[in-house]
């Protein structure tokens, strides 16, 4: 039985990919995984802020992820998917998708299996790391999504309307693929 403040034995990750590059995040701040759907772009949000997507009737504000990571805006593929996840804005656990090339898996990690990171070579800013899982013979960065999007930024996909539509507007493809 874990005490508070105490990690679990074993905390379950969701691995996916952004370019080449595999990461995981905590499985209990995942909601849902959803195919790409019409993204409105948001004027004035900041450039990771892809736009919002109608997801049953409510707005969802989606970030892209590779460009917060500085890696470029993803280009949609069949396996492009976006990760609802819920963040704390303002004491609120608020619905926020992420874009992913593509998602892995769930592995469970225990407390001897996440390591801290170096200092360097991570190809992701330090302080975005919870650490890195062993998985196999191989290290996932894990990311902390709190970390990885500001305060400023939440606030600002989360005030995210959509625009009336516009036939110009760019948009994922119909069904998620390219």
């Amino acid at each position: 039985m874990s005490t508070e403040g105490t990690p679990a034995a074993a905390t379950q990750y969701l691995t996916f990919r952004v370019g080449q590059q595999e990461f995981g995040c905590g499985l209990l701040r995942v909601r849902e995984i959803l195919q790409v759907g019409p993204i409105s772009p948001v004027p004035s949000t900041p450039a990771c802020i892809r736009g919002v997507m109608n997801v049953r009737g409510s707005v969802l504000p989606v970030v892209d992820l590779s460009i917060k990571l500085g890696r470029g805006e993803t280009a949609f593929t069949r396996f492009t998917c976006v990760m609802v996840l819920e963040l704390e804005i303002e004491g609120e656990m608020t619905p926020i998708g992420i874009l992913a090339d593509k998602v892995d898996e769930v592995v469970d990690l225990g407390r001897g299996d996440v390591e801290m990171p170096p200092p360097f070579g991570m190809g992701v800013r330090i302080e975005y790391l919870e650490g890195l899982g062993k998985v196999g013979t191989s290290f996932i960065p894990l990311l902390d999504m709190d970390r990885v999007l500001s305060s400023a930024e939440l606030l600002a996909a989360a005030s995210a309307e959509a625009p009336p539509p516009s036939p110009e507007a760019p948009s994922a493809p119909a069904g998620g693929e390219a």
